[in-house]
């Protein structure tokens, strides 16, 4: 993290009810380089502040839990998680879930579990003694939803299988394809796109499963900034068409979400016994 960043972080007052501050930080995810994510939403930014009459500060954390930590203590207005960092920050923080990108229609995606072609790896089955490569432990599409497709077929981490958390999505991609883990989950829109960027090679990688609809990564807020300010927020996204702001997330808008949509995520968590407030 830059200096400047973690200054900010930790120098900023703490949250004040029906909050209005003059300077918006919002927080994107660290799925790649944080200059390049700053930088693709540029867009946003102009876009919000032109939209809200308020300043616009594009926020990057080293990763989840640092993302996570900064929204529970105040340090973030605005936040777009993923759907199980969303719901581990909630149960640490007084924030609401507002909107989700629309894609082809509709607000849920899939994750994908694939596996080394030249390893011999094709089924969920061959993936036993194997080594899995997951994203962040704090990620949906990278670790909560493609261990528990493995944990449906009976496979179950440390006992069948080791698994190995490499960062992103796009690392998990190529941790696979060059063999150095056999398996490995993520999600299946950032692996399509890997795909047809030639980033990862058809030949050397075999898609294994495909996962059941979840909701997509929310947009968030404080519960505690001003009811206007919310209101304006909630109608800027809802009310976003412009193709330069909507690209950066592969979008084709974005819809009103709440809270009880993302329960799906908090019941898979709770099948794998995981106890978000402590991850």
């Amino acid at each position: 993290m830059s200096l400047m960043l973690l200054l900010m972080l930790t120098t900023v007052a703490p949250a004040v009810k029906n909050s209005d501050p003059a300077t918006l930080k919002v927080a994107l995810l660290p799925d790649e380089n944080a200059s390049t994510v700053i930088k693709n939403n540029d867009s946003l930014k102009k876009y919000l502040e032109e939209k809200l009459g308020k300043k616009v500060n594009l926020v990057v954390t080293t990763d989840y839990s640092s993302m996570i930590e900064a929204m529970r203590h105040g340090r973030i207005d605005l936040a777009y998680f993923g759907p199980l960092s969303y719901v581990m920050a909630k149960s640490k923080s007084d924030i609401e879930a507002f909107a989700a990108i629309i894609k082809e229609g509709g607000t849920t995606y899939q994750g994908v579990v694939i596996g080394n072609t030249a390893a011999g790896v094709a089924s969920i089955a061959d993936i036993k003694g194997k080594d899995v490569a997951y994203g962040d432990q704090a990620s949906t599409s990278s670790h909560l939803i493609p261990k528990s497709l493995l944990a449906e077929q009976g496979l179950n981490a440390g006992v069948d299988y080791r698994e190995h958390f490499v960062g992103a999505h796009d690392v998990v991609a190529l941790t696979v394809q060059n063999g150095k883990a056999q398996a490995g989950g993520l999600s299946r829109p950032i692996f399509e796109s890997l795909l047809e960027k030639g980033v990862i090679q058809a030949d050397k990688v075999t898609v294994i499963s495909y996962s059941k609809p979840f909701p997509q990564y929310p947009w968030t807020m404080r519960s505690d900034l001003a009811p206007e300010l919310k209101a304006k927020i909630k109608a800027a996204f809802y009310s976003a068409k412009e193709v330069s702001i909507l690209k950066p997330f592969k979008a084709d808008g974005f819809a009103p979400m709440e809270d009880k949509d993302y329960d799906v995520v908090r019941d898979l968590a709770r099948i794998l016994n995981l106890d978000l407030s402590k991850m």
